[in-house]
């Protein structure tokens, strides 16, 4: 089984290209991503991503956790979706339509050269009605309610861009427990479906610093709907202005919540290494 490791500021997949495959010959995939992304046993990775046909747009994007759950979507993943059906002439058009759980993405590429330097994408409009995030939060939007998490009492709110964040504003990290806080969280009861637990520090009205505990994979270097969580959030705090560079373990994301209230991405997509997974 040939693959393609590629990666976002550090949130790293593993990529198959299933285009051309019928539903029929489609494997499973959840259980696949569990072997593909173990760092010791396998290839190793954040998550598995499937290239897939569409009926509505101009391919479908499937990503699995490396614990086998399946997210709505992925911002780093798709950025680096993009390039590689561009690259690889599966998809021509730019700006390109990508299905994903979370519905259909507008994804704009900046190509110099015939290289893709940079994705734009189009998140779609931030959810915040406490039914579709979800989370069993008072009134809408969730903003600045309280949370009890080992033993501590935090102030959240909660952000939807097609999959669930929790997000808290902190003065700095030195006193974080974040290896027991992000999956205490993630599984609080608050959450229905679980949730991504972002923590978030302000350094200046157009900057912030992130640390993130990716539901179902755990710490990673960036997360993209995160990011666009973050602003969100931080907007709605009063915390920044609508247009903020983000600060990741892996690197930076500009991050503009627009006037037409989509939420806009804008950040790079680069490949790793390419082989076979030779399957025992």
């Amino acid at each position: 089984m040939n693959f393609v490791k590629m990666h976002g500021l550090g949130n790293d997949f593993v990529f198959l290209d299933h285009f051309s495959l019928t539903p029929q010959e489609e494997a499973d995939y959840p259980k696949l991503a569990q072997k593909l992304c173990h760092r010791q046993f396998g290839i190793g990775g954040d998550g598995l991503i499937v290239i897939l046909p569409s009926q509505v747009a101009d391919a479908r994007m499937r990503i699995i956790n490396s614990d086998g759950s399946e997210p709505e979507m992925c911002g780093n993943g798709i950025r680096c979706f993009a390039r590689y059906v561009y690259d690889r002439g599966i998809v021509s058009r730019n700006p390109m339509r990508v299905e994903t759980l979370a519905g259909v993405l507008t994804l704009g590429l900046d190509i110099e050269e015939g290289q893709v330097r940079g994705v734009r994408v189009d998140m779609g409009e931030p959810i915040l009605k406490a039914d579709l995030i979800p989370v069993l939060g008072v009134g809408e939007p969730v903003v600045g309610q309280s949370l009890e998490a080992l033993g501590k009492t935090f102030s959240y709110t909660a952000v939807s861009m097609g999959n669930p964040h929790c997000v808290i504003f902190v003065d700095d990290y030195s006193s974080l427990d974040f290896e027991r806080l992000g999956p205490a969280i993630e599984s609080h009861p608050l959450f229905p479906r679980k949730t991504n637990v972002e923590f978030i520090r302000i350094d200046s009205p157009a900057e912030m610093t992130m640390k993130v505990w990716e539901r179902g994979a755990g710490p990673t270097l960036a997360c993209g709907t995160g990011a666009c969580a973050s602003l969100v959030a931080a907007v709605l705090n009063q915390k920044t202005e609508r247009t903020a560079t983000v600060h990741l373990p892996g690197g930076d994301l500009l991050i503009e919540w627009g006037p037409d209230n989509h939420v806009y991405m804008t950040g790079p997509a680069a490949y790793v290494f390419k082989g076979e997974w030779l399957e025992s």
